[in-house]
């Protein structure tokens, strides 16, 4: 098949890849833009596949199948609540191909420049694009596999990291070796210098040891963020993977990866950009890692917790005219967004003003809370970010926290020591009533202690989110 053949392909799945990413801006068009970068992607691998240079066909269709069936079973498998442990691994695996990519490309490269000139002309496919590349073509590829692997290696021990973290495999707390930055910095040099050897001959040592220095920085660094930023840090692993996809395509000379890679790559920095507002972070501490810790003594608890049970809860409910529920991973947990609709129904049928408060960093992925409530059949136009939700507050006459806890922590705006000081919260404690449902009382998944908990409006309503409604529901007039 002609080069004109698969550029055109190219420049359509481009085309379809844009067009996906626009419309996951928007819940209604979530659906058409998933479909847009199915068909774009079935585009560029059937593409591929009959491209110039494409060979191997039936190892490549095994892979392509083998790789296909397990994506299904996995997705199957996999529930709402484990989507950020399945994109973190997704990422790793990005990574992990940039880094054998790079290598190949370097083994690809050293065996061309040893064949002498008749020999290359017999060469087909990456090898003999190799074979027309001027000196000076072949440093520059040099460069980008040596980047490739470098930034494919931070991706993979990061992901894995990250995906520990999320699963529970691996202590949600921020941890860092002594020497912190100091370590992330060195390793950063050994790198440096590893270019510098690399392109005076070095051969494949300066390779490895800037692959095992840069495995080490994605370990140290993701290690050192505390669970309370993870949102933030899966989205920089977005990033991360996207240029090293960018990376892949510049060492093969395919354009379409490049594209791919810069869109997923610039598109996961800018949410991270916008989570770190967010949150109130630096985006530059997010990429050097190291923050989600405690700056001093944090400040201590007064009062106890005051539990209510569904007949209490039940009243308030009944007796409220306006209500807004802040769902956390806890409803994910439980599993209970269906519960949540029903409740937002009834509610709603008894003509109360119903709508939902979401933070930008709810459970451990961006949009998580949205994703699980369109599942739901949540009504979108109810569903509000913080930004439009915050001033409603004071004049609601009941909060429902569901499995939440940084995100409604007064902490962040009360307490300078804590770990998510300054950080923008849903103010629910400013509701007349405040019911939060809590499987215990734990500090949950990042270890912050929350005065929300104690405060005199507040009411604890106990157990998991799914049973606890599912007593709440026939109480509701």
């Amino acid at each position: 098949m002609s080069y004109g053949f698969t550029t055109a392909a190219y420049v359509v799945a481009a085309v379809l890849f844009i067009l996906a990413l626009g419309g996951l801006s928007n819940q209604e068009s979530a659906k058409r833009a998933v479909w847009y970068g199915m068909v774009g992607m079935a585009l560029a691998v059937i593409a591929t596949l009959i491209g110039p240079g494409s060979g191997l066909w039936l190892l490549s269709v095994v892979l392509i199948g083998a790789g296909g069936i397990i994506g299904y079973y996995v997705a199957k498998r996999v529930q709402m609540t484990e989507m950020p442990q399945l994109v973190a691994a997704m990422h790793s695996l990005v990574g992990l191909a940039a880094v054998f990519v790079g290598f190949n490309a370097h083994f690809e490269q050293v065996r061309v420049l040893a064949m002498d000139e008749s020999a290359r002309k017999a060469l087909e496919g990456f090898a003999a694009v190799l074979a027309k590349k001027t000196p000076i073509e072949h440093d520059i590829l040099r460069v980008e596999l040596f980047l490739g692997i470098f930034i494919g290696a931070v991706t993979f021990t990061g992901s894995v990291i990250a995906y520990g973290k999320l699963a529970g495999k691996v202590s949600s707390a921020a941890v860092k070796l002594p020497g912190g930055h100091a370590l992330n910095a060195a390793a950063a040099l050994v790198s440096a210098l590893a270019l510098v050897w690399y392109f005076q001959g070095g051969g494949l040592l300066p390779l490895v040891v800037m692959t095992l220095a840069a495995l080490f920085i994605g370990w140290h660094l993701i290690m050192g963020i505390g669970g309370a930023d993870m949102p933030v840090v899966v989205s920089m692993l977005n990033s991360y993977s996207g240029w090293a996809a960018a990376a892949i395509g510049f060492s093969l000379g395919n354009d379409l990866l490049i594209v791919v890679g810069a869109l997923v790559g610039s598109s996961g920095a800018i949410l991270s950009y916008i989570m770190c507002k967010a949150m109130n972070r630096s985006f530059i501490s997010v990429i050097l890692g190291g923050f989600g810790g405690a700056s001093g003594p944090q400040m201590e608890m007064d009062g106890e917790m005051v539990p209510i049970d569904a007949e209490g809860v039940a009243a308030l409910l009944n007796d409220a005219d306006s209500i807004i529920i802040v769902p956390g991973y806890g409803m994910a947990v439980a599993q209970a967004q269906n519960a949540v609709s029903e409740l937002t129904r009834k509610l709603r049928e008894a003509g109360k003003n119903v709508r939902f408060g979401i933070h930008p960093v709810a459970g451990r992925l961006p949009g998580h809370m949205n994703v699980l409530l369109a599942e739901a059949k949540v009504p979108y136009d109810i569903v509000l970010e913080m930004d439009e939700i915050n001033d409603d507050f004071p004049d609601t006459d009941v909060v429902i926290v569901i499995g939440s806890n940084d995100i409604v922590n007064p902490a962040a705006q009360e307490d300078p020591n804590s770990p998510i000081a300054g950080m923008p919260v849903l103010e629910v404690w400013k509701a007349k009533n405040v019911i939060v449902m809590k499987r215990g009382q734990g500090t949950g998944y990042s270890g912050i202690e929350n005065p929300l908990f104690y405060k005199e409006n507040t009411r604890m309503y106990y157990g998991d989110a799914k049973e606890s409604l599912d007593r709440l529901l026939p109480l509701i007039e």
